[in-house]
């Protein structure tokens, strides 16, 4: 479907090819020019419309002359905006007298708001000339009066709130109002009564029909605040309104409406007749023609340069072929309203590509422009999220804006940066065209904001694509199957791509395969061959194995699985496998008796992943998965199943180390339960082939011996308590001799004991001494109290005794949450709550002398001595030594040999 934004279509006035008749526009209101005169003696005012060139009759006048009223219906049907069709009753033979004249002429019977307008037929027909200079009209040597309509005609119409009601800030609502003149005529809403318009307030043009008890009124408020209409406020104005607009024959309802209903198959008689009952109310939304595009004036596009001074580029030579489509496009797009020239110091050049149907899309370079645009940072929905939002939604409803971009227009003073040139002329942008860089969030806040007050359950917007959800057919008129699945569209033209043959050629195929990786297992493993291929230093040398995987991605993508929607009531389940090349997870639900798949995730393992052991690597997997899924099963309970029986044991491990302990930290925050099921039970999640592990590997031969017979566990959300009671530590810290006078004396008294008190003890109790005054007793424990330089943040440092330093460098350092950082994490870690005399030395020692540490780390690189060049003009002026060795030991226990060499003659000696 085409929708747009904003404008409104006249009503239509339809004809059948065999009557030969075509009607143009006829506006009637406060502006229109009238002749006064009568028909077949009847006195009326007559509206001249040149615009259109089928006289009519009103009905009430018509069948006041009954022997001239012929009740056959002619082959016209006259359509309103609104779409209901309004027909035309019958036509008479009349005579039209203008004072003394007299004129022939045949005349149509509707329901029109004037007595009668004389249109392009009559006027022609008697060589009648309008002259809007002098306000007259004459043939044949004679003239008469034309005047505007009179002030009771041209009377606006008040209409009025029907209650009060409160308007959401930046949010566009419906109020039912009420006129303060009755009819039986529409009406055309216009804007706010200048006496009580409201500032950021816009009532949409709308025709409404005064038979009905209520008018609804469009109104958008602009504002960051709500704001109330009272009962019985003046909300709108409303005029009466006559426009019939000439619509080409393959417009009429009969050709229109099969086209918008042509992929309804699946609907029945009585769904399909609501759809088209529902397309006739709102037909004037719909563009009729390429270059039937409307527009919005709620925003305009800026484009915000800053001070940076104009960019001109010179255009490029086209070639001849496409010199004459340019102008072509050119002329097309000044014809439609998008472009009109320009005169401005801006310049970019086009460029013309061709369309996979043959035609050709006209495309301007910004990319000059948009470097010195300052970026808008509004955000795009994400995709994902806008498809887990369908969740029970059986019905849709998709409408696609006709080329949206252009229905927003660009700032004035902006205009001009838009230019281009194609070698002939200078031309700019009337409305936001296509390349901009921050055109995606001009228009994404535009949509954002027409919609606003909508929820995501009853409509979804990405860019110009809406949709409307529901639950039956009544809520929306329309139908897909249910379900995410591949577009069959898409997928033929990867089952017609040809084998690549360069790099570039290999990119695009996995660039369009990329975007189906959802509806796919295991994407990365199947097209790791191809991505090889892709690497920098890698030579395209397309193997067999490139080739069956280039055909496995085609077919996997046409034979994608139905992903289904997630289910807020269900469990998740998380199945979950890794290999050699790469790991995967499935995650689904249980509904009804089957397990439908949600989404998939696959990740090729790098060079150093690929050398971990399985254990690792089914951890790893184990943590990628639940990360990539973290939005659907954060604060939720899940089943995670996988075929590796020793992750029982892993995550229950009590003293992991390094990335081991760190991954099952990140792992602390879910609540799942892992249950292990046979490899060839989880086909799901691909039981693939395993490298066995070493036999030094110590988390799988800990598992080995460790692992018991129960598969099913819970892993539940752990904690750290602090089980040191204040009566321990206080005990501990009195049989520290270095922290017990201190104790004491703070326990006895305030006051710092004297140096000759002091003297005798030990320097680590004298160092305790001057930090008399920051030192403080909690619970009878002795406290540091620490403050930063500027004053900003205060720490409680606990006084640790010896007994208990290396249980805590244990904790800080060598524990899960410790992970063997270095020597500053590590202080830094203890710093927040414990300290001690010489803790620095003891940190350093002890990340100096862990063996995990040290088995993790190589070899220091011995430091080369940078190569200089040495002047010397005699032998034995400058000599070179050097230590060989160790060599196996000789009979006299020497092992090393000393060699030295002459910087003049190169004589060696050893």
């Amino acid at each position: 479907m085409y929708g747009r934004l904003a404008g409104r279509r006249l009503p239509f006035l339809y004809k059948a090819p065999e009557e030969g008749l075509k009607v143009s526009a006829l506006c009637g209101g406060r502006n229109g020019l009238y002749l006064e005169g009568s028909i077949c003696g009847i006195p009326c005012l007559m509206l001249v419309d040149t615009g259109a060139n089928v006289t009519l009759v009103r009905r009430d006048l018509a069948q006041k002359l009954k022997g001239n009223f012929i009740y056959t219906t002619p082959n016209i049907s006259l359509k309103t905006a609104t779409g209901e069709k309004a027909e035309i009753h019958g036509k008479l033979d009349a005579a039209i007298e203008c004072g003394c004249r007299k004129f022939q002429h045949r005349i149509y019977v509707a329901d029109i708001t004037d007595p009668c307008i004389l249109c392009l037929d009559f006027l022609q027909k008697f060589n009648f000339t309008v002259d809007l200079e002098k306000n007259e009209i004459r043939t044949g040597g004679e003239e008469w009066p034309l005047f505007s309509a009179s002030a009771e005609h041209s009377k606006l119409c008040s209409v009025l709130a029907k209650e009060k009601t409160i308007i959401p800030a930046r949010s566009e609502c419906l109020i039912q109002g009420v006129t303060e003149v009755s009819g039986k005529f529409r009406y055309a809403v216009t804007d706010f009564p200048s006496q009580v318009s409201q500032k950021g307030v816009l009532v949409a043009a709308t025709l409404v029909d005064l038979k009905r008890e209520a008018i609804p009124v469009r109104v958008l408020n602009l504002d960051n605040k709500p704001k109330t209409v009272d009962k019985g406020a003046v909300i709108a104005t409303c005029e009466p309104v006559v426009d019939i607009v000439a619509r080409p024959q393959e417009f009429s309802e009969s050709l229109r409406l099969p086209l918008i209903l042509e992929n309804l198959e699946g609907l029945n008689e009585e769904q399909r007749t609501a759809v088209k009952e529902l397309l006739q109310e709102f037909q004037n939304l719909f563009s009729a023609s390429d270059s039937d595009v409307g527009r919005c004036n709620m925003t305009q596009h800026r484009i915000n340069t800053g001070n940076h001074p104009p960019i001109k580029q010179y255009p490029r030579r086209l070639p001849l072929a496409k010199k004459e489509e340019a102008e072509r496009l050119v002329k097309e797009m000044v014809d439609n309203g998008i472009i009109e020239e320009s005169s401005g110091p801006w310049a970019s050049p086009i460029v013309l590509v061709k369309k996979k149907d043959g035609s050709t899309r006209f495309c301007v370079d910004y990319r000059k422009l948009n470097e010195i645009t300052i970026k808008d940072s509004y955000p795009l929905p994400r995709i994902d999220d806008t498809l887990d939002a369908l969740n029970g939604s059986q019905w849709f409803s998709t409408l696609d804006l006709k080329s949206g971009y252009w229905q927003v227009e660009i700032q004035p003073e902006d205009k001009e940066k838009t230019a281009f040139t194609t070698g002939q002329g200078l031309w700019q942008f009337k409305v936001m065209p296509f390349g901009l860089c921050n055109a995606t969030a001009t228009f994404e806040r535009l949509m954002e904001t027409v919609l606003r007050g909508l929820t995501s359950e009853a409509c979804l917007v990405y860019l110009d694509d809406i949709i409307i959800v529901g639950r039956t057919f009544q809520e929306h008129l329309n139908n897909i199957p249910d379900g995410i699945k591949t577009d069959p569209e898409k997928t033929k033209a990867v089952v017609d791509w040809p084998r690549p043959e360069t790099v570039h050629d290999l990119r695009s195929f996995l660039g369009l395969c990329t975007y189906y990786r959802r509806f796919g297992r295991n994407f990365s493993a199947i097209a790791r061959p191809l991505h090889k291929l892709t690497e920098a230093r890698s030579n395209f040398n397309w193997t067999e194995e490139c080739e069956k995987s280039f055909n496995s991605l085609k077919q996997a993508l046409i034979t994608s699985p139905v992903l289904t929607y997630p289910r807020t009531d269900k469990e998740f389940i998380l199945d979950k496998d890794a290999s050699n090349e790469g790991i995967g997870a499935v995650l689904s639900q249980k509904i009804g008796n089957e397990e439908c798949v949600i989404a998939y995730f696959s990740k090729s393992l790098g060079k150093p992943e690929r050398n971990y052991c399985v254990t690792r690597k089914e951890l790893l997997a184990i943590l990628k998965s639940i990360e990539h899924f973290h939005h659907y099963l954060y604060g939720r309970k899940f089943l995670l199943r996988t075929d590796h029986a020793s992750l029982r044991w892993l995550l229950n491990f009590r003293e992991p180390e390094g990335q081991i302990a760190r991954w099952i930290q990140r792992l602390q925050k879910n609540d799942f339960e892992i249950q292990h099921r046979k490899g060839t039970s989880h086909g799901n999640a691909d039981a693939l082939s395993r490298r066995p592990c070493k036999e030094s590997c110590k988390h799988c031969t800990n598992a080995e011996k460790k692992f018991g017979m129960e598969t099913d566990i819970s892993v539940k959300v752990l904690t750290t308590e602090d089980a040191w009671s204040s009566s321990e530590v206080q005990k501990a810290q009195l049989k520290d001799p270095a922290i017990r006078p201190i104790l004491e004396r703070k326990l006895n008294s305030e006051d710092r004991p004297s140096w000759q008190e002091i003297a005798p003890e030990s320097p680590a109790t004298k160092r305790y001494r001057a930090l008399w005054d920051s030192l403080h007793l909690k619970d009878g424990v002795l406290y540091r109290k620490w403050e930063s330089d500027d004053g900003s943040s205060c720490r409680w440092q606990l006084i640790l005794p010896k007994s208990r330093i290396q249980e805590i460098l244990r904790e800080t350092h060598d524990s899960a949450s410790g992970g063997h950082f270095g020597v500053m994490k590590t202080l830094s870690k203890t710093r927040e709550r414990f300290y001690w005399d010489r803790r620095r030395a003891d940190v350093e020692k002890w990340c100096r002398e862990c063996h995990a540490c040290g088995a993790r780390k190589g070899p220091k690189t011995r430091t080369k001595g940078r190569l200089q060049r040495y002047n010397v003009g005699a032998p034995f002026e400058r000599m070179a030594l050097d230590i060989l060795g160790p060599l196996p030991v000789t009979t006299k226990g020497n092992r090393y040999v000393l060699v030295l060499m002459d910087y003049f003659t190169k004589w060696p000696e050893a």
